[in-house]
């Protein structure tokens, strides 16, 4: 806790935040009116920013939001509070939240400054400040005399924590388009791809079966604990060591709290070590209790290593606790392992604080970043950035100590110290081929977040989409991290052990944070809003925090985004979805709330899908190809900041540049997707193009040869055409040939005349000289090629020639011609 400050700095900042509010803003300006409650229905109940199945059930005109100085409309959903600013419909992003983000919320009132020589007539005004789950403290002012606020206080008593979970916005909704598939079956699946059994797949057939016992050289899956008989909080299937039963199992839960006994929840898929997950043991005050069971689970996780014969691994027991509080547990019949008890073994302390330590650090890092933000939760500007008393005064010592608040929070030591204890275990795992146990005390809450933070490192595919899914479904979900009590809502029993912290207040100034308020400030904490009782606390959030941090180490390791956690996370609080309700899998089960509400996951990928690479969501710079590997970040590297995505969007709006710097990125990326396609359109033109030219130079080869055949064929022709010419001539025949291919045949009993085409394009060149009649029969008597015995000298030829008056017929085979070999007095040298 921070030592209360200086009372006359303490008495001139509220004079200064009363100043503020008593000025000429829009509390003056404001018509106060009062409306009729028939007519709330009416006027906004057909807004465009209305989910599905949400309706208004209260509506306030004329509130101003202190954090900005705006006038507006407040609404109240069966889902949110909708801020309205004045004369829109549009919601007011700081003024809007989901109502199970709400952690607690306070009536003040502010009375007016009285002055020495004149008095104010002026009635206090009637304030109240909403403190959210995601780092904001807004502030509503509502006019005296209205009533609108008491009305407004008891619709949030009534909606803000509901009494049973079936009464969330979840249910009301249901499923829509964004169904839930089975998650059993996702567990299956993820459990199959560390067993090097990708190709497998699970059903529901399967499931319901129990024919899901797969296994590999070293590990298996167990159905043991199906029914939840084994462990209550564990999912129904367990990755455990090949040589150890099931009976074995059943005998070694004993010895864990919440029967958590040693399972698997990460392999190596080359050097086969493994990052296994329990909760602490039952040693007793004395440190002596043993378990034979147990202690045999827990060196089946020593296999040997690959390469080394006969050597056994290391194997690392991480106890994320301070040793200190370790050994406070065994007064309750907890404690820690012995190394003495656990071969090969090494025993090692985190010293990660519990819930209660990480809220009330929550909470101080909220109340530092509404006091020191651009605007606080009551209008005034940052100490730091304006003049006044600190900054402007130059009073160092102040502008100090007020820096020193970041640190005193000490969220970022909480930070540093978790991303330490993971960068070390996976430091052992990668490069030392060890495995490691993790645990805490219950094995949910500090165990979760060094195990998935871990498995992150190590494996590239918990860097995509579909790999985060996988691993906040499996060691988040399955393993049942108790959701509904330590983000504060009703669980399957009833409402919960987190109950609503309601303050009132009365003060002279506005106590706009816990951290401005002294010992003596009238707005003193109720009893319920310490929640020293409760289980309520942001471990989740750490971790999500913790994840933004690896982010900003290695920017192209991830596919998503900083925006898709915020979103993420958004959604997670806002309870719009059913993933996260309930503590285990087991009552999600009992209570079918997957059946009956919508799936976070199946939203988040159709935003993705109307974007598609360049959605807001995914990453820009993620570089698969080299980021293929473990990430062992260095100590020197381990320092974290504040996320400023998350942490800075209420109190510093305009602050955040990291975001704007991934906007314009995102800008970029995406010209660059549009260049990129240009240039694969012009790539495909040219290709196009190209294939046309070659195409035609195809076909102009083609016609080449053919011209070149034509020409070959022709000089064929003319050559066989002077031999058929010099033949006939040799039978007493004259044959003139003309340019068309007609022919004029002159025997001695006077000229007949024939048509006949010479055919240009065929190989067996052949002419037909025939006259009109062609049933008369050629005796052939008369041919010079025939010989005294009767037979033709020219067989070969197909040659026949009769004289007459009416007749002359010749057919020729001139391939024959060329191979005839007879008197040369048949022809005539060329």
């Amino acid at each position: 806790m921070t030592a209360p400050r200086n009372s006359s700095r303490r008495l001139r900042s509220l004079r200064y935040s009363s100043e503020k509010m008593e000025g000429t803003g829009s509390w003056d300006v404001l018509e106060w009116t009062k409306l009729d409650p028939a007519s709330w229905s009416s006027s906004f109940s057909n807004l465009d920013c209305l989910l599905e199945s949400e309706r208004i059930t209260f509506e306030c005109c004329g509130v101003i939001l202190i954090n900005t100085d705006e006038a507006g409309t407040l609404l109240l959903t069966n889902f949110r509070i909708l801020f309205l600013s004045e004369g829109t419909s549009d919601p007011l992003p700081l003024g809007t939240i989901p109502l199970v983000a709400i952690e607690k919320f306070n009536k003040m009132v502010l009375k007016a400054q009285s002055s020495r020589h004149h008095s104010t007539k002026n009635p206090p005004k009637r304030l109240l400040q909403v403190t959210g789950k995601d780092m904001r403290i807004i502030v509503y002012g509502f006019r005296p005399g209205t009533k609108q606020r008491r009305s407004l206080v008891d619709a949030l008593l009534r909606c803000s924590h509901p009494e049973r979970v079936w009464d969330l916005y979840a249910f009301t909704c249901g499923p829509s388009k964004f169904g839930n598939t089975n998650p059993k079956e996702r567990l299956l699946n993820e459990y199959f791809r560390l067993l090097g059994k990708g190709s497998s797949r699970a059903s529901m057939n399967m499931i319901d079966n129990g024919s899901f016992s797969v296994s590999n050289d070293f590990w298996r899956i167990t159905d043991l604990n199906s029914n939840y008989n084994l462990c209550q909080t564990y999912p129904f299937a367990l990755m455990v060591p090949k040589s150890i039963s099931d009976e074995e199992l059943t005998q070694a839960s004993t010895f864990r709290a919440k029967s958590r006994l040693p399972v698997i929840s990460w392999c190596h898929p080359g050097s086969g070590a493994v990052i296994a997950r329990s909760s602490q043991p039952l040693v007793g005050l004395m440190m002596n209790m043993r378990s034979n069971f147990d202690e045999k689970l827990v060196a089946s996780f020593c296999t040997q290593l690959s390469g080394h014969k006969g050597t056994p691994r290391k194997l690392y027991i991480a106890d994320a606790r301070p040793r200190k509080n370790a050994l406070a547990n065994g007064a309750m019949g907890g404690g820690s392992e012995s190394s003495s008890n656990y071969l090969q073994s090494e025993i090692v302390f985190f010293g990660i604080d519990n819930i209660h330590a990480m809220r009330e650090s929550f909470s101080r890092l909220r109340d530092y970043l509404d006091m020191h933000g651009t605007t606080s939760s009551d209008g005034t500007s940052s100490f730091l950035r304006h003049g006044g008393w600190t900054w402007g005064g130059g009073n160092l010592s102040s502008m100090s100590a007020s820096v020193s608040l970041l640190g005193e929070s000490g969220w970022l030591s909480h930070i540093q110290s978790i991303l330490a204890g993971v960068a070390w275990i996976a430091a052992r795992v990668a490069m030392e081929s060890a495995s490691v146990l993790v645990h805490c005390s219950d094995g949910w809450d500090r165990t979760t977040q060094l195990v998935s933070l871990a498995c992150l490192l190590l494996d590239p595919y918990y860097r995509t989409f579909a790999g985060f899914q996988a691993l906040i479904e499996k060691d988040w979900l399955a393993f049942g991290h108790p959701f509904s009590d330590r983000i504060g809502m009703p669980n399957v029993s009833g409402s919960g052990s987190f109950e609503l912290p309601i303050q009132s207040s009365s003060a002279s100034s506005f106590p706009s944070s816990p951290v401005r308020q002294t010992s003596g400030s009238a707005a003193t904490q109720s009893p319920g809003s310490s929640h020293g009782l409760n289980n309520y606390s942001p471990i989740f959030l750490q971790w999500v925090d913790c994840v933004s941090q690896l982010m900003r180490m290695y920017p192209c390791a991830f596919e998503f985004s900083p925006t898709f956690l915020v979103d993420f996370t958004d959604c997670l609080l806002s309870c719009r979805f059913g993933n996260f309700l309930c503590n285990s899998e087991k009552e999600r089960q009992e209570c079918g709330i997957l059946e009956a509400s919508g799936c976070l996951w199946a939203y988040l990928t159709d935003l993705r899908s109307l974007g598609g690479t360049s959605h807001a969501h995914c990453n820009p710079l993620y570089d698969s190809s080299r980021y293929n590997g473990p990430l062992l970040p260095p100590a020197a590297a381990l320092a974290p900041t504040l996320w400023p995505q998350f942490h800075l969007r209420w109190a510093c709006p305009v602050e955040p540049n990291a975001a704007e710097t991934e906007v314009q990125c995102r800008a970029m990326t995406a010209k660059h997707l549009e260049m990129k396609k240009g240039k694969e359109a012009a790539e495909r033109k040219v290709d196009a193009l190209s294939s046309t030219i070659e195409s035609l130079s195809e076909e102009l080869r083609k016609e080449r040869n053919i011209s070149r055949a034509a020409k070959e064929s022709a000089k064929r022709a003319i050559k066989e055409r002077g031999v058929i010419s010099r033949a006939v001539q040799s039978l007493g025949c004259k044959v003139n040939f003309t340019k068309n291919g007609d022919c004029t045949v002159e025997v001695e009993d006077g000229p007949q005349k024939c048509s006949h085409s010479i055919p240009q394009k065929q190989t067996d060149v052949s002419e037909s000289i025939s006259s009109a009649s062609e049933d008369k029969v050629c005796e052939a008597l008369l041919c010079p090629l025939r010989t005294r015995e009767g037979t033709c000298r020219w067989p070969d030829a197909g040659c026949c020639a009769q004289n007459g008056s009416q007749f002359l017929g010749l057919k020729a085979n001139f391939e024959a011609f060329d191979k005839l070999s007879i008197y040369d007095s048949y022809f005539t040298a060329e």
